[in-house]
């Protein structure tokens, strides 16, 4: 560590050195976008699968900011969150744990806070594999990564099931923590009936339940991204002050940097840099839509992702939302106030979103006590607890 202290000495330095020039460099692409019209951006953002970096689809405005609406008098903010033990290959039996915690806020005149906390634990073939239905042989153990996305589609459920139960006459904004979109799906990582399987029979019902919610009372869905790194309004602003040809855009661009003029004033930009400077606290940004090709390949056209980000007056923060939502004035006027009231009572970040997670925490003493409870039930069956010796040596070092 002492000779690590230099380099993060000499890091920090040039980073130091380096801030005033990025600043300039800011301010200088903030006035460049500021030029282009709606309609241009709008036209040159429409279809971006050809150019090799994620640029957002343009719908309200390149760049702006939109303050946040009045308060409302009597409303809900129902959120859930998730956590899990994985399938760990050292014991002698397949499971996994899935913890959901959630709170469900009453604001108004009749306030009330009601938590929860529902632990599944996982064990048959059903919940541990997913089939291909066009091969009897094929299957993909769940664990992992793909266990990830199994415990978001099931924290929406358990959300929708939350809001089902909430109070009908009043306003509802339904919170969840991370992305709408199934980012790991993306290219080859996963065969495709993992994402039929996923999002086909697991997400988009859930969030077609919510739409059909909606159609009765106001209820929104969000999802929020604290201190975000994407760079996807960046890249609709390169992409709209781009003058090349998409080849000569191949040639020269990646996602973060180009080395054509004048797109090489977006270099290394994060989104959340442009609107730190553009927003006030509680104000958002336009409305954007996504170009992930997860959201555009394999999500219905009412459920397809949107975003804006928020000053939420600590950080800036990304609001994902489905279409129904963000086509909706009454619905994007209830994600963005009640987003922002969320984050000042929350001290910059959704307390409803803080509260179930504090359900939903499985701590590393939690996992110790899961493996000893599990042991101890094999036991009591007459089975074998053994673990591998791999396991047992970490556990128990000769040094």
């Amino acid at each position: 560590m002492e000779q690590t202290v230099l380099q993060l000495d000499q890091f920090t330095q040039s980073v130091r050195g380096a801030s005033q020039a990025r600043e300039e460099r800011l301010t200088a692409l903030i006035n460049s976008a500021s030029g282009i019209d709606p309609d241009t951006a709008a036209e040159k953002t429409s279809d971006t699968k050809q150019r090799p970096y994620l640029a957002a689809e343009v719908e309200e405005s390149l760049l702006g900011a939109y303050p946040p609406p009045p308060p409302l008098k009597d409303w809900i903010v129902a959120a859930v969150d998730g956590s899990h033990i994985d399938v760990d290959r050292h014991l002698p039996v397949a499971c996994y744990l899935l913890n959901f915690g959630g709170c469900v806020l009453t604001y108004g005149s009749n306030p009330d806070a009601a938590l929860f906390s529902e632990p599944h634990l996982a064990t048959t073939q059903e919940e541990l594999y997913i089939s291909d239905p066009a091969n009897s042989t094929g299957e993909e153990m769940i664990s992992g990564g793909l266990l990830g996305l199994v415990r978001t589609v099931k924290e929406l459920e358990t959300l929708a099931n939350t809001i089902e139960q909430c109070h009908p006459d009043l306003p509802v904004l339904g919170l969840v923590d991370g992305s709408l979109v199934m980012w790991p799906l993306s290219g080859q990582a996963y065969r495709p009936y993992i994402t039929d399987a996923i999002v086909g029979d697991g997400l988009l019902p859930v969030m077609n339940r919510l739409e059909k919610l909606a159609e009765t009372r106001p209820v929104a869905l969000a999802a929020y991204v604290s201190f975000p790194r994407s760079t996807e309004a960046v890249n609709a602003v390169r992409c709209s002050l781009c003058p090349h040809d998409v080849t000569v855009c191949t040639q020269s661009c990646n996602n973060r940097r180009s080395t054509q003029q004048p797109c090489n004033g977006a270099n290394e930009f994060l989104d959340r840099d442009l609107f730190q400077r553009l927003l006030e606290p509680g104000w958002r940004s336009p409305v954007y839509k996504t170009n992930s090709s997860v959201s555009r390949e394999s999500y219905n056209e009412a459920n397809k992702v949107y975003f804006f980000y928020i000053n939420a007056g600590e950080e800036i923060g990304r609001v994902e939302i489905p279409k129904w939502v963000a086509k909706n004035e009454t619905l994007l006027s209830l994600a963005h106030g009640l987003v922002w009231d969320q984050c000042q009572r929350g001290q910059g970040y959704p307390v409803a979103i803080s509260e179930s997670h504090e359900q939903a925490v499985v701590s590393a003493g939690d996992r110790r006590v899961f493996r000893r409870m599990l042991a101890d039930s094999l036991e009591r069956q007459g089975l074998s607890a053994a673990t591998s010796q791999k396991d047992r040596s970490k556990r128990s070092p000769w040094v």
